[in-house]
């Protein structure tokens, strides 16, 4: 399979500000998940510059993450320019985050079409993957359409959105058929219950929200001024500085507390007319906790999921990581079933896997006792 070499009207943003609390006690606020290697050889965050560069030159892939993560994303992407690399003063979501974005871009091409891409999702196979990038590349420079990838549904899973998809888009006018499949974006919908989302699965007519957009310099700013006239307004701002790193630190440090926190999804998606969705015929899993980790690793005779010295009796259907890198020790355990068990440096998680999702909720409560705070 060939895709389109790079371009220099493309882009990609990759939002890498996240904190990936759920994988704590390995991820800190200083190196949360998008900055781990715990699957490969490479961090997450590496991954997915490595995915887009067939497709995009080093010099338009922007970083947007925040003060405390920036000097470990610097040292892990030392090829991508310093200036490519944003610090967000706070968090504000995902609009703005899009907002920043898209004045980087168009401070370097008004004609650029961006990409918008997590930091911290598994793609195994990348070929695919860069098919449909490169096609959806292709229309949004076409065009004024709205772009979203959303994925075809493994199963009812109840921890992502949803896109109901309805009539396929036939290929532009005087332009050959893509092996992408486009449809028109009819609506969105949050996280359903579980027979909610079978009926979705059932339907063939739903895919995963995955967080990824593709548009056009000229059409985010449109929606933006049409949906949110306030983040249309801080980006022309933004736009006049994003070339002087050092002015638009100070503006963003300026003006960033005061942002509203909203997600893209709500802001624009949900409201633009002219949204389309890119079928993701591709594997794909946002990772989002200990639990899902596992469906990565290869299980042994017991369905035990292990990175670690590990020795057991009667331990069933476990997930044991162990992150030290020196002085391991073994971990043994006698009659433990679906449990995750993770040992660092200077913290052991033993959760249920039925439980994976409180992890978030014990990192809160970590953070409010002065003793354990340091371990977030």
């Amino acid at each position: 399979m060939k895709v389109k070499l790079n371009t220099k009207d493309r882009f990609v943003i990759i939002m890498a500000g996240g904190r990936g609390e759920r994988f704590w006690p390995v991820s800190r606020d200083k190196t949360p998940k998008q900055l781990l290697t715990l699957l490969g050889k490479k961090s997450f965050l590496q991954q997915a510059v490595d995915r887009v560069l067939p497709l995009v030159p080093v010099k338009n892939i922007f970083v947007i993450t925040n003060e405390t993560q920036l000097p470990e994303v610097s040292k892990q992407l030392p090829k991508i320019p310093k200036q490519n690399l944003v610090a967000e003063p706070v968090g504000r979501d995902t609009t703005a985050a899009v907002t920043l974005g898209a004045a980087l871009v168009g401070a370097r091409s008004t004609t650029g079409v961006m990409a918008v891409l997590p930091a911290d999702h598994v793609i195994p196979d990348e070929k695919k993957f860069q098919q449909v990038l490169s096609d959806t590349f292709d229309l949004a420079s076409r065009g004024r359409a709205i772009i979203t990838i959303g994925i075809k549904p493994a199963g009812p899973d109840t921890g992502y959105g949803y896109i109901q998809v309805g009539q396929e888009l036939p290929p532009a006018q005087g332009a050959k058929k893509t092996k992408t499949t486009f449809y028109r974006a009819e609506r969105f919908v949050e996280k359903p219950d579980f027979h909610r989302a079978l009926e979705y699965v059932n339907s063939g007519q739903y895919r995963w929200n995955a967080g990824m957009f593709v548009w056009s310099f000229v059409t985010v700013t449109e929606g933006l001024q049409k949906h949110q006239p306030e983040m249309y307004a801080a980006c022309q701002r933004w736009f006049k500085v994003a070339n002087k790193p050092a002015k638009l630190a100070k503006v963003l440090a300026k003006e960033y507390p005061g942002i509203r926190k909203v997600s893209i999804d709500y802001a624009l998606m949900e409201k633009a007319q002219n949204v389309v969705v890119a079928d993701g015929a591709f594997e794909w899993d946002d990772v989002g906790s200990w639990t899902a980790l596992g469906r990565h690793l290869k299980p042994d005779a017991e369905g035990n999921c292990v990175v670690a010295d590990f020795i057991h009796v009667d331990g069933a259907r476990n997930i044991i990581y162990d992150a030290r890198t020196k002085n391991r020790t073994p971990i043994a355990v006698v009659g433990l079933r679906d449990s995750i068990l993770v040992q660092t440096d200077d913290a052991v998680l033993l959760a249920h896997k039925s439980q994976a999702q409180k992890v978030k909720e014990l990192v809160r409560k970590l953070g409010e006792d002065a003793r354990l705070k340091k371990l977030i």
